[in-house]
């Protein structure tokens, strides 16, 4: 077989792979679009590597910066590990009360978080054809477009109407499709989703 017949075969090949993924990716549902009726829990979650301010009132030795480690503990002046990741500023504050109560009465404490990173398993993951593949700390409200924002946009190889979300929902991980050439090249605003805590962007490269 010379070289000729075999470009040709190899060139069907990649056009018959190509029709088959944009078959698959026909069935799957495209994202949700969060109602405005619908609540989610906005409390900001402490996540490790986030650096916190402890705050003890009337206790300057004890008042102290902190960085969560990747343990997801804290140690701070008379307390060692202690768990931090998962809990809200307030039950965070709330329990380095308890521990300090061991050592001087009714202490008044303020947890601060000055960095924020979030929950590992909260944050948002775009892989692929982006400018800055990343993970993100998830906002409150995020969208598709402030995502794609935060990691640069497309690159000049991505296909991005075939991008897709995996997202997990009552357990079990679930698919959707992504229109981002529509959103990020066209403008197209009925593209743009909600994001939610620990959605994962895939971004394919286009077939040349």
């Amino acid at each position: 077989m010379g070289f000729r017949s075999r470009a040709i075969l190899f060139a069907a090949a990649v056009a018959l792979l190509g029709l088959a993924g944009c078959d698959s990716l026909q069935t799957l549902p495209t994202a949700p679009v969060l109602k405005d009726t619908e609540s989610l829990d906005t409390s900001y979650r402490i996540g490790s590597d986030d650096s916190l301010q402890i705050f003890v009132w009337r206790n300057p030795e004890l008042t102290t910066t902190v960085q969560v480690r990747p343990d997801g503990r804290i140690t701070v002046p008379l307390i060692e590990d202690l768990p931090a990741t998962g809990k809200t500023p307030t039950e965070l504050a709330r329990d380095v009360e308890k521990a300090l109560g061991v050592f001087i009465q009714d202490p008044i404490v303020s947890v601060i978080v000055q960095r924020f990173v979030g929950p590992f398993e909260d944050r948002v993951r775009v892989v692929g054809e982006a400018q800055r593949p990343q993970a993100l700390p998830y906002r409150s409200t995020m969208t598709l477009l402030d995502a794609m924002i935060d990691v640069g946009g497309l690159t000049d190889f991505a296909a991005g109407n075939r991008a897709t979300l995996t997202r997990t929902v009552d357990g079990k991980q679930q698919s959707y499709r992504l229109l981002l050439d529509n959103l990020m090249r066209d403008g197209d605003m009925a593209a743009n989703v909600r994001i939610m805590p620990g959605d994962i962007i895939v971004i394919p490269e286009a077939w040349f």
